[in-house]
């Protein structure tokens, strides 16, 4: 006999949609409920919520109804799905939170009630919240505890002022989240790691080859930059950053120990000596202006009072192949010798980067130093020599643009494992030229731009590089 028609049932005619369970992240019961009610209800199937790939790395949320008026049937299906779930092993289980009722703009807090709580809470993921009563709160609780009692808790540490006022931190199931801004993330990234020293029994003043953190680091952007959180996701979408933590999504990162002869000054991705850090420096003295405008008015008094800085830089180079160089690009690329042959270089500098991570944010597309990676176990030093204000500038717009901002003749780029920084102290007539920074600096103390940062040191200051120091989420 002939087949039968094909149906016309819009049942039939649905097409077959495949749910990979390792896009899951939690699974309800779906019931109806009068208004008012909050128990109970008549159930009429399952929600699956996946995280769902939107545009531009952005991740969402999305939810999957199925159907079945069956308590048996549904329960089934509930419980042998919550079984496949709790089987991925790096996904939280719960969170302590500490938030910091005073962050700038009280954005950090809104951030997390209004878009990332919501997200934990779906996902079955404890959470206890504490207010901070004074900066580096949650940090000192940190310094103290025993990582391995939290064993399905988790401390928050809530970070936002993108100088890096530390406000707080969250560590779940052996992990720690950050919310905020870049110098913040930073002073958790290195209180993870001066931990985990001081609990391997390391000196902690001299730390040649550092043990890896014990716990994985998130970071929940809600600062004005965001360079760690826009490298690790290529956005800075709060939403984006919550579902890769709620995935259990794990990236190792290099971090480098900056520390001077005599002791560690401490761990960090990158840094600025010379403008970078001159700027931050000066906004550090005005806190008493509105954020944008501190910043803004730092940067245009730094340009305005253009000086280079004399120092040595010493550095070791690094032999590993560079994967974007392109044919106009000016990189300088030290091959020479023998792998331990130090390089050296004295002169008069406006600017030197030393970044391990590619700092990507929306005012540098390309990255600060693009011509590193979060894991390839080395440093990008790049030096720009003392030019012409106008050159300088030229030189700063090129980050916007997709031009390749190292094509200068005072700019040169180096990949490193090992770089000396030794500043050459300034006579007394060159020191009271720059009393706007403040005294300190006549007494030989340079600021450097650590994450956003700051900090001074007279001496040599030696950053290393160490590969995969730190699990980050993204």
């Amino acid at each position: 006999p002939p087949p039968p028609p094909p149906p016309t049932d819009p049942v039939f005619l649905a097409q077959e949609e495949i749910i990979e369970m390792k896009d899951v992240f939690s699974v309800k019961l779906k019931r109806r409920r009068f208004a008012g009610q909050k128990k109970g209800g008549t159930l009429l199937g399952i929600t699956i919520f996946k995280c769902l790939n939107k545009e531009e790395n952005k991740l969402t949320d999305c939810a999957i109804h199925l159907n079945n008026l069956s308590e048996d049937h549904c329960h089934s299906w509930f419980r042998h799905l919550k079984e496949i779930l709790n089987g991925f092993q790096n996904r939280p289980k719960s969170l302590k939170v500490f938030v910091n009722p005073s962050s700038h703009k009280r954005e950090a807090t809104h951030v997390y009630y209004e878009q990332v709580a919501p997200l934990f809470k779906l996902a079955d993921i404890k959470t206890d919240v504490t207010v901070t009563e004074y900066e580096g709160h949650a940090l000192s609780v940190l310094k103290e505890c025993e990582l391995q009692a939290f064993d399905g808790i988790a401390l928050l540490y809530l970070l936002l002022d993108v100088e890096g006022t530390v406000c707080g931190a969250f560590l779940f199931c052996n992990r720690v989240v950050c919310v905020g801004g870049d110098g913040s993330v930073s002073e958790v990234a290195h209180g993870l790691l001066l931990k985990a020293q001081i609990d391997a029994g390391k000196d902690t003043d001299y730390i040649p080859t550092p043990v890896r953190a014990l716990v994985p680091l998130g970071v929940i952007p809600a600062g004005t930059t965001n360079i760690l959180a826009h490298t690790l996701y290529g956005t800075k979408h709060a939403v984006t950053a919550a579902l890769h933590i709620v995935m259990g999504h794990i990236q190792p990162v290099d971090v480098c120990t900056f520390s001077t002869p005599s002791r560690l000054l401490r761990f960090g991705f990158s840094a600025m000596f010379g403008f970078g850090a001159r700027t931050l420096a000066l906004a550090e003295k005005h806190r008493w202006m509105p954020s944008n405008q501190r910043k803004d008015f730092a940067f245009i008094k730094t340009l305005a009072d253009l000086k280079p800085e004399e120092c040595e830089l010493s550095f070791l180079p690094l032999q590993i192949p560079q994967e974007d160089s392109h044919e106009n690009d000016r990189i300088t690329l030290l091959y020479l010798g023998s792998k331990d042959q130090w390089h050296k270089i004295q002169g008069h500098f406006l600017n030197v980067s030393i970044m391990a991570i590619p700092c990507l944010c929306s005012m540098a597309p390309r990255g600060l130093a693009p011509n590193t990676r979060l894991n390839n176990g080395s440093m990008a030093l790049i030096v720009v020599q003392n030019t012409s204000p106008t050159e300088f500038i030229k030189h700063l717009k090129r980050y916007a643009s997709v031009k390749n901002q190292f094509n200068f003749p005072f700019v040169e780029t180096y990949t490193v494992q090992e770089v000396k920084v030794q500043p050459r102290l300034k006579s007394g007539l060159d020191a009271k030229e720059n009393t706007y920074l403040n005294a300190a600096s006549a007494e030989g103390n340079y600021p450097w731009n650590i994450d956003g940062d700051l900090m001074k040191e007279a001496s040599e200051v030696h950053v290393r590089v160490h590969p995969q120091l730190i699990n980050l989420y993204g």
